[in-house]
């Protein structure tokens, strides 16, 4: 196997809190092994499109509180196609890049496993993802981050909850998880979260309204996370349906959960999975996350980090269930 001198670094889908952070780490990490890196804006689509250059100590610098990424993001459709793929790979040829180092989301990751496979290369990811959705790390970076920030606006619509007696569905991000939605909710005094982890057949939004509004509360605060076909808008029609005299509103954050400063919690995830992740090459490692379990570094295989059954403790259930009374 041929050496490795020269590293890519990316960010690719859904910018996370923390990303910055990551960005820097792998850059510092990788000039103090001796490595050459390159930076690749806009994810694979600058893969394709050659929007590579060299990274110094000085690109990095100060960066580490910043949101959002300097190396920008995108999602890119083309990078999906055989074609798509082989530009990348010449890109990578031509600028001798013999790893490459991406920092995302389920897509992104399962984007660098295949791109690994099919070209026999070194890919290493690294988890930034505001859904703390990948499997083997026990957070991802920028989740922290988005969690205070839902904690922040909730606290703020609380307000005006109490003082117009108003049930308020917050709608928060996450896709196919309830991390981010439950654990806000414990983390804002809500009374209630609904989430896909709790899809039963029990009707969440029945046991909740049994259970809570009609014993002593006349407001409340109900975390939904985000859905295409039963999202916080669903719900609020469904109260004013069936039980009209409550006062009922929405607020989805949206994208606003999205940008801010890192907490130090993201920005030391993000500094140590950088590090980590110029640890794995130099050990000869190939295609793996970077995590952090039980405040251990580890590494993770592509393929089982972007598994969709990351473990969910519904002991967070009955906690946020037990306080909400």
């Amino acid at each position: 196997m041929a050496k490795i001198k020269t590293i890519g670094i990316m960010t690719s889908g859904g910018d996370a809190p923390g990303m910055n952070a990551a960005i820097r780490a792998v850059t510092r990490a990788g000039i103090s092994n001796g490595f050459n890196i390159m930076g690749i804006y806009r994810g694979y689509d600058g893969l394709i499109n050659d929007e590579i250059k060299p990274f110094t100590t000085e690109n990095v610098s100060g960066i580490i509180l910043n949101g959002g990424t300097i190396l920008k993001t995108a999602r890119s459709k083309e990078f999906m196609t055989p074609e798509g793929k082989e530009k990348a790979y010449q890109n990578m040829v031509k600028r001798g890049i013999d790893a490459l180092i991406v920092i995302g989301g389920n897509g992104s990751l399962t984007g660098a496993m295949h791109f690994a496979q099919e070209y026999d290369m070194c890919c290493i990811g690294l988890p930034g993802t505001i859904d703390n959705d990948l499997y083997g790390t026990d957070s991802t970076i920028g989740y922290d981050t988005t969690m205070n920030t839902i904690m922040e606006c909730v606290d703020r619509i609380r307000d005006t909850a109490q003082s117009h007696e108003r049930i308020f569905f917050v709608e928060v991000m996450g896709r196919d998880a309830g991390f981010l939605a439950q654990n806000s909710a414990i983390a804002c005094g809500a009374e209630a979260a609904i989430i896909p982890e709790d899809s039963t057949d029990v009707d969440q939004l029945a046991r909740f309204m049994e259970r809570g509004i009609r014993k002593s509360k006349k407001s409340c605060i109900v975390i939904v996370s985000e859905s295409p076909k039963c999202g916080a808008l669903y719900y609020a029609e469904r109260v004013r349906k069936e039980f009209p005299n409550f006062d009922v509103r929405v607020s989805i954050l949206g994208h606003l959960q999205r940008g801010g400063r890192p907490t130090a919690h993201d920005r030391i995830l993000a500094s140590r999975t950088g590090v980590g992740a110029i640890e794995a090459i130099l050990q000869g490692q190939r295609n793996v996350m970077i995590g952090v379990r039980n405040n251990e570094v580890v590494y993770v295989p592509l393929s089982e980090a972007i598994r969709s059954d990351k473990p969910f403790d519904k002991k967070l259930i009955k906690v946020l269930d037990e306080l909400s009374i």
